[in-house]
């Protein structure tokens, strides 16, 4: 009797006990308490931009910010980059998210009280600088992972390592620099994540959707420079000359070929010229032209055959015309961004339940380029975008003066974030 009265006491006991609380609903909470402060380092961040390997400003903000929560923290990767590690409470994996900080050689126009007055010297010129491209706000997500995730420490099943990553859109000419040093100087090791995720805002998203791709995601970027050199004369008197803007016309025609009749039409790709320099004066036929353009692709053998053929045409067309033509150079930036196909369809469940199934949407992939494909040809990665549009507004688009990113998807990217790396870890066995 006995006996059985203390067997009625302990399942009692055991039915009273709170039971443990969801991690996405924790998570929530988490978001909500750290939004006010991350919003304002955004917003503080925005309205001092920082160009490609000059981050030192905004590398300290984020290093001081990240020691206060109590992690262990390594500065100047890769010039200005900041690591940090948060071990958790129990055993498991490692895994690593990655935000980047710099911004672009942009004059702000967006109507915002923080808007950038910002001026600096980029290529010898002065500039307006802008975070034109979302990168304010992924660093602030990123610390509001870094603080909801450093609360959930106790329970947190492994380790977390948040990498924030300095030029992004490319260092200087003659400086190394962004993802590729920072895998070189060995951001990736001691210890080494078993995957990474990343996110970037999205000017064609409104704020709460969240876009991913399966597989390919972002293309390759390669850059080059022509020369194309003729004999220079009268404007009056062409036939003296060698004209070098009409052979260039005729490259740039012959250039989208590559596109329309070298690549397959299931081959995605874009064949792009960005600047055309050449004369000082209208009557006056120069003797030469300088072109800049980019190539985008998804596959290093598409790169490498779109190469190839700028090569041939641009040897056919100036000796055609009696010029001389040569590349100077041509550059293989980053290659594409292909999300790991297991990680992506386990991530994927843990993003709908995050966002709500309903704002999750399989998109296709996109020709902007993503340096975050250094890390994630290292080990297995997942990067996907981020709603940013307020309702019954508008964005401009990337890299232009008019790009408007909305404070309010910062709390969604910090809960998506956070849960999708929490997940990750719970489900691997220690």
């Amino acid at each position: 009797m006995k006996s059985m009265r203390l067997a009625v006491v302990a399942v009692c006991a055991l039915s009273a006990a709170p039971a443990a609380q969801d991690p996405l609903a924790r998570i929530e909470q988490e978001t909500i308490k750290v939004t006010p402060a991350v919003t304002e380092i955004r917003h503080q961040i925005h309205q001092n931009p920082e160009l490609s390997n000059r981050e030192e400003k905004t590398a300290a903000l984020v290093a001081g910010y990240l020691r206060k929560l109590g992690l262990e923290v390594r500065t100047g990767v890769a010039r200005h980059g900041v690591v940090a590690l948060l071990k958790g409470g129990r055993p498991g994996p490692v895994v690593a998210v990655r935000a980047d900080m710099d911004a672009l050689p942009v004059t702000e126009q967006a109507t915002l009280p923080f808007a950038s007055k910002v001026r600096a010297t980029y290529l010898g010129q002065d500039v307006g600088v802008m975070h034109a491209c979302g990168h304010d706000v992924h660093t602030a997500v990123q610390l509001g992972v870094a603080t909801v995730l450093t609360a959930m420490r106790a329970e947190l099943p492994g380790t977390v390592k948040f990498i924030f990553q300095p030029a992004e859109e490319g260092p200087p000419p003659g400086e190394e620099g962004g993802a590729a040093l920072m895998v070189k100087e060995g951001v990736l090791q001691s210890p080494r994540p078993q995957a990474i995720f990343g996110l970037h805002a999205f000017s064609e998203m409104p704020v709460g959707e969240i876009g991913y791709s399966e597989g390919p995601a972002l293309s390759a970027a390669d850059t080059w420079e022509v020369k194309i050199v003729g004999k220079q004369a009268h404007g009056a008197r062409p036939e003296l000359s060698i004209d070098p803007i009409v052979t260039a016309g005729q490259f740039v025609q012959a250039l989208q070929t590559i596109r329309s009749r070298t690549l397959s039409g299931h081959e995605p790709g874009v064949v792009t010229i960005g600047s055309i320099h050449g004369g000082q004066r209208h009557n006056i036929i120069p003797a030469d032209v300088t072109l800049t353009g980019t190539i985008r692709t998804f596959r290093p053998e598409m790169s490498k055959i779109a190469e190839q053929r700028l090569r041939e045409i641009l040897r056919g067309v100036t000796e055609a015309n009696g010029a001389t033509g040569e590349v100077v150079r041509y550059e293989r930036g980053a290659p594409a961004t292909i999300n790991d196909t297991v990680l992506t369809r386990d991530t994927v469940p843990a993003l709908e339940r995050a966002a709500g199934k309903g704002r999750v949407t399989r998109i296709p992939p996109a020709m902007g380029s993503e340096d975050f494909s250094f890390f994630a040809n290292e080990v297995p990665g997942f990067f996907y975008r981020l709603g940013q549009v307020k309702p019954g507004t508008t964005s401009g688009d990337h890299h232009t003066p008019t790009f408007l990113a909305d404070d309010g998807a910062i709390p969604v990217g910090v809960k998506a974030m956070s849960y999708i790396v929490y997940d990750y870890l719970a489900r691997q066995k220690p």
